[in-house]
């Protein structure tokens, strides 16, 4: 077998893959079933034809637009197979066929469509971020190793409490912002974002999303306020980035961290 078939094969598998995390996406904001019915146009909601529905292919030979109506197509469906696919391919390449691989692709899947849902309407679906944290503790207990233990119990253990120190750090932030400025500053979304992360990545490393996540906003943020005028941006995005950077570089970072701050 060539080298590179893996590879072609696990880019496929994550772009169809992404596609369909694309219908969860959309009905999920919008409250409705990911089973029926079947793929259709968000604009004039007209079913989609199976060739019409092909991963990334099919956007690019229609420009990006429906074949029925001509209205376009949001970019969002193109970019989120394609990053689905990279998300595939390169947690396998970066941990192999290990279940660190197969954890961080469900991770990452999860972070990209909270993070699309998010930008696109400021909502966090539970769909996504409950199923999340259920995930990562059954990976937990599944596989030990996540939690750098060997016992399943101590592994589950250390899962429960990264979900309680995140979705706990988050809760009491948004607790203290909503004193000091009278508004809410921290949604529920946010929240059960956290403990998913805290879930897969246990108490140490979610810790470090918490601190990282707000650097990684700043700009984003000074822009929105002083150039757009509006006081909200979404943080999931944010969240989700730390939690990626933790997730490949979460050890240095920690070092670092312990070093100059303990």
């Amino acid at each position: 077998m060539q080298s590179w078939v893996p590879d072609v094969f696990l880019f496929l598998w994550g772009i169809f893959v992404g596609s369909f995390l694309n219908v969860c996406v959309h009905r999920f904001l919008k409250e409705e079933s990911i089973i029926a019915p079947r793929s259709y146009c968000p604009n004039c909601r007209k079913s989609i034809a199976w060739y019409d529905n092909i991963p990334l292919i099919s956007y690019i030979l229609l420009g990006g637009r429906c074949r029925n109506c001509h209205l376009p197509i949001a970019m969002r469906y193109f970019f989120v197979e394609l990053l689905t696919g990279l998300i595939f391919l390169g947690s396998v390449r970066y941990f192999g066929w290990t279940a660190q691989g197969g954890a961080s692709i469900v991770l990452l899947t999860l972070l990209l469509g909270i993070s699309a849902a998010d930008l696109e309407e400021q909502i966090i679906p539970d769909e996504m971020s409950l199923s999340g944290i259920l995930l990562g503790w059954l990976f937990s207990v599944t596989f030990p190793t996540l939690q750098s233990e060997t016992s399943r119990w101590m592994a589950l253990g250390q899962s429960f409490l990264g979900a309680l120190v995140g979705g706990g750090m988050i809760y009491l932030t948004g607790v203290f912002g909503q004193f000091v400025f009278r508004k809410e500053s921290m949604g529920g979304g946010d929240v059960k974002l956290m403990a998913m992360l805290g879930a897969f990545l246990g108490w140490a490393n979610v810790l470090m999303v918490f601190f990282i996540a707000p650097f990684l906003a700043l700009p984003i943020g000074l822009y929105v306020k002083f150039k757009k005028k509006e006081e909200y941006i979404p943080f999931g995005p944010f969240l989700s980035l730390g939690g990626v950077l933790v997730l490949f570089f979460g050890e240095p970072l920690i070092r670092i961290f312990f070093h100059y701050y303990f």
